[in-house]
């Protein structure tokens, strides 16, 4: 089975923007309307969150859900078994992946994956997925954080909006402080299938996603090499 990640730099409904992003990762369940369920633990399961989650993808064709961990929580491992896809959202990573680790979250997800389920997710979403990300949990300071590891490499979500993403995300790879990955900008982002990149969607104008690695003692950043950039409105 190809498992299916996908993550987004920034933007998507948690802005209302760029849905077609939102419509993209639908489609990729390849089925009619597929459910999709959210879970918001970085923000804290933040209702006006939620809200906007709600608000999008009750306007597409499919079955929007979410799952609490703050409120009275679902049975986790059934409530996942009938979701055709699982967004993440965005918010403190750090304490996503803490409250996460407390209810076995990861190996639920671990499970969903194998199962067929879509994997996506947006900032904090994104970065759970690979080995390590760039993550602003600590107030005014970006540092790298260990991730799940469903994904090899590291994540930088937000590269070209926030202005010290970039130079902090390079300057953690030429330190050989974080291993190298894939920076996404806001109103992108990179599907994953069985592991490997598969896509590079934009849903915003000079909106992509690059490798950012070291190659002999050099830093080097291009667009991820070896698949299509496809543009979405």
């Amino acid at each position: 089975m190809n498992h299916q990640i996908i993550a987004v730099g920034g933007g998507g409904f948690s802005t209302e923007s760029e849905p077609g992003i939102d419509q993209y990762i639908l489609e990729q369940a390849g089925t009619t309307s597929p459910k999709i369920g959210f879970i918001g633990t970085a923000s804290g399961d933040a209702a006006s969150y939620r809200l906007k989650f709600h608000t999008r993808f009750s306007k597409l064709d499919c079955v929007p859900s979410h799952l609490d961990l703050f409120r009275r929580t679902s049975n986790i491992s059934a409530w996942m078994s009938e979701q055709d896809i699982i967004f993440v959202g965005g918010g403190n990573t750090k304490s996503m992946l803490a409250v996460w680790s407390t209810w076995d979250v990861q190996t639920h997800l671990r499970i969903a994956l194998e199962q067929g389920t879509v994997l996506a997710g947006i900032s904090a979403g994104a970065i759970c997925w690979f080995e390590a990300g760039v993550t602003d949990s600590w107030a005014g300071e970006l540092k790298a954080l260990e991730g799940l590891g469903f994904l090899s490499g590291s994540c930088c979500p937000h590269y070209s909006l926030e202005a010290g993403r970039a130079p902090a995300y390079r300057k953690m790879i030429r330190d050989r402080e974080i291993m190298d990955g894939f920076a996404i900008d806001d109103g992108a982002c990179v599907h994953f299938e069985g592991g490997r990149p598969k896509r590079v969607v934009s849903a915003r104008g000079g909106a992509s996603a690059y490798y950012v690695s070291i190659v002999d003692n050099e830093l080097k950043e291009v667009v991820v090499p070896g698949v299509d950039v496809v543009h979405v409105t």
